[in-house]
């Protein structure tokens, strides 16, 4: 049996790169490996994705091997790092979202990015007062780079991000993903689009998750999204993707505080600390993933 890489799935069809010879080749999936099954609240996602190692023989993928993490948004697994792309303006940048795509970034434990694009838009004192509050992410550790395609203001410093990892590009629909790309490595030749001036969103311009070789890794470009839902996750889940939160909680009072209402909790006793929309998407999540539990 051969070994390779899933590059990219259209429809039915499985875009495979062979780990011994390189080569890329179509193949189908079997029977077994055609449907996502539903248990106990979670999705079982057996189907290969963009990310899997797989078996297979005659064109047809056997089996799919161990993942070491998987997304379900966007759909793709074995990842090395995330790379969130999020616009200053058009669309208008959405702390909510950012902390969103984290929490599900977090969840399986994977690094995270935050690569801000379009800064030629903002002026001065809007773009000194953005970096001000996404200064509030690089204290608790994640990297933040600004950048715009337009003017290749600061490319050259992502470009190394990517050696030697499969990493994925996310983040908010219209963001510059697919014109960050190509910025990138002009062989993409990615289809780029103009934000809807009525919705003050971005429309769709890639539609699959496709695996993009590049400095001896991979880049994986992905659909952007305008909202992430919360199937599957629990409220510990919640506290743990907050990694700033669940630090200061180790000096709660009781050790599963959820840093709502409880006495002598160490997160609300330090949000002058945090920044205020981060405590403010915190307890919007709460909510959130309460509903869909029914505690």
């Amino acid at each position: 049996m051969k070994k390779g890489l899933v590059l990219k799935i259209t429809g039915g069809n499985y875009t495979i790169k062979d780990l011994e010879t390189k080569g890329v080749i179509m193949a189908k999936a079997s029977g077994k490996l055609r449907y996502v099954r539903v248990a106990s609240d979670k999705i079982i996602t057996v189907s290969p994705k963009a990310g899997d190692i797989v078996n297979y023989e005659n064109n047809y993928i056997l089996s799919v091997n161990e993942r070491k993490n998987s997304l379900r948004r966007p759909d793709c697994c074995n990842i090395d790092q995330v790379v969130l792309i999020f616009s200053c303006k058009e669309p208008d940048f959405s702390f909510n979202l950012l902390d969103n795509f984290i929490l599900h970034i977090e969840k399986e434990k994977i690094n995270v990015k935050i690569v801000i694009t379009k800064i030629d838009l903002l002026k001065d004192d809007e773009l000194k007062k953005l970096k001000n509050d996404l200064s509030y992410y690089e204290r608790i550790g994640y990297e933040v780079y600004y950048t715009s395609s337009k003017i290749n203001d600061g490319i050259d410093v992502l470009k190394p991000l990517f050696e030697n990892k499969i990493s994925v590009l996310s983040g908010q629909t219209g963001a510059g993903k697919s014109s960050l790309l190509n910025a990138i490595d002009p062989n993409y030749k990615q289809e780029t689009n103009e934000i809807s001036k009525a919705l003050g969103r971005g429309k769709h311009t890639t539609r699959t998750t496709e695996l993009l070789e590049y400095d001896n890794g991979y880049i994986a470009d992905t659909p952007g999204f305008s909202s992430l839902d919360f199937i599957g996750f629990e409220i510990d889940d919640l506290k743990r993707g907050f990694k700033d939160f669940y630090e200061l909680s180790k000096e709660c009072r009781y050790s599963d505080c959820n840093h709502i209402n409880e006495p002598d909790c160490n997160v609300k006793n330090n949000l002058d600390k945090i920044l205020k929309s981060r405590y403010e998407n915190y307890l919007k999540f709460y909510e959130e993933i309460k509903k869909n539990k029914k505690y």
